[in-house]
């Protein structure tokens, strides 16, 4: 997969504008993009909203060029230059009612107005202009934004009620940007937390990994477990005693330390606590993980605390551990663990020397084989 470039991004972003401008069409750049250039983050990737309509874009870009992702919702890609990647256009719309709590039922297109209110968040209902360099604001989105507060557009039940998944996504993004939850629409959060279950195990695994591949993920857990959700997505860590608030608490104390995780290591060092790997790995099921994140995850809470005594481990016992493909994140998880535990964290630092050894030293071929053997007359077994 080719790496995109995040000025090439930019660049056909803006050019998608022009072209549709110069069609005779209304253009903007939306949503996330726009929330992102306003708080000086680099965009991910670039939406662009538009009245024209989706068999409208598709002629004017080409049917080479255009895939029909969600047409009947309005939604269509266009392929850029390959460092560029693909943008969705989306033509302005108006959603009715959700039956599922995650899809509507039908779209009517719209105004920019009506576009923007049917959105989930103030600072995600933005729309921004890049060829007259000005931002549209139907939401009061830019003043949430100066104040750090995620709000809901309109009735946060309503829309929550339209999309269950934005209960995750409030927690998120409150977690990722260090923004406050605006009261009303964290009451509906609480409220609502339980109907989070009918989103799809997919889904709620995906904004759960994204929390928890955040460096900010101790603040998502503790919003989890303030509102509710955690007990309806991972009720495995939710204390119901004195010892599972002291499990609770111990293992937020080493996610905190965590820095730069990837998904696997974060959801074993949240779960080391409350789950052991035959637990964990019936939660990655759950959520239907990829067989490399759930063997990654259940091996590292199998041998959480084999790095302990490393420096007292015979060579016999430590050297499988340390060419094992997952040592770097257990060292991680290790030092974390240790200063948590106000432990000293010198053993970790020796792992990691020994790690940096040249292969055929850390970890030599064999001088014999069973093959040598075979070779040499040994019958087999």
């Amino acid at each position: 997969m080719a790496t995109l470039s995040p000025e090439a991004q930019r660049r056909f972003a803006i050019e998608l504008v022009r072209r549709l401008r110069e069609a005779g069409f209304q253009a903007y750049w939306a949503g996330g993009c726009v929330r992102d250039r306003l708080m000086g983050r680099i965009p991910k990737d670039y939406d662009v909203a538009t009245d024209a309509r989706p068999e409208q874009v598709r002629r004017l870009f080409g049917y080479r060029r255009t895939i029909a992702v969600g047409a009947a919702f309005g939604v269509i890609a266009v392929i850029g230059p390959k460092e560029a990647g693909q943008v969705e256009v989306v033509t302005f719309r108006h959603d009715d009612s959700y039956s599922d709590g995650r899809h509507p039922d039908h779209v009517t297109f719209s105004s920019p107005a009506e576009d923007a209110a049917r959105r989930d968040f103030t600072i995600n209902g933005l729309f921004y202009d890049p060829l007259d360099e000005r931002v549209l604001d139907f939401v009061g989105g830019q003043e949430d934004l100066a104040r750090g507060q995620i709000r809901a557009i309109g009735d946060p039940h309503q829309r929550f009620q339209e999309d269950k998944l934005r209960l995750l996504r409030a927690v998120r993004f409150a977690a990722v940007f260090q923004f406050d939850v605006e009261p009303n629409t964290l009451e509906a959060v609480a409220r609502m937390a339980p109907q989070i279950t009918v989103v799809s195990a997919e889904r709620i695994a995906a904004e759960m990994e994204r929390m928890l591949a955040d460096r900010h993920r101790g603040r998502a857990v503790r919003l989890l477990l303030q509102t509710g959700l955690a007990a309806a997505v991972l009720p495995e860590i939710v204390a119901d005693d004195e010892a599972g608030q002291a499990r609770q608490d111990a293992a937020l104390a080493v996610l905190d330390r965590l820095g730069d995780a990837k998904f696997p290591l974060a959801l074993a060092t949240l779960l080391h606590r409350s789950a052991d790997a035959e637990g964990l790995e019936a939660i990655c099921r759950r959520w239907r993980l990829s067989n490399h994140q759930t063997n990654r995850a259940t091996w590292l809470v199998e041998h959480q605390a084999a790095l302990r005594e490393a420096r007292a481990m015979p060579w016999s016992k430590l050297q499988p551990l340390l060419i094992s493909e997952g040592i770097a994140d257990l060292l991680v998880m290790e030092e974390a663990m240790a200063l948590a535990d106000s432990r000293p964290i010198d053993h970790v630092a020796w792992c990691r020397s020994l790690v940096t050894q040249p292969p055929e030293t850390l970890n030599p071929p064999p001088l014999v084989t069973g093959d040598d053997l075979v070779r040499h007359g040994v019958p087999p077994g």
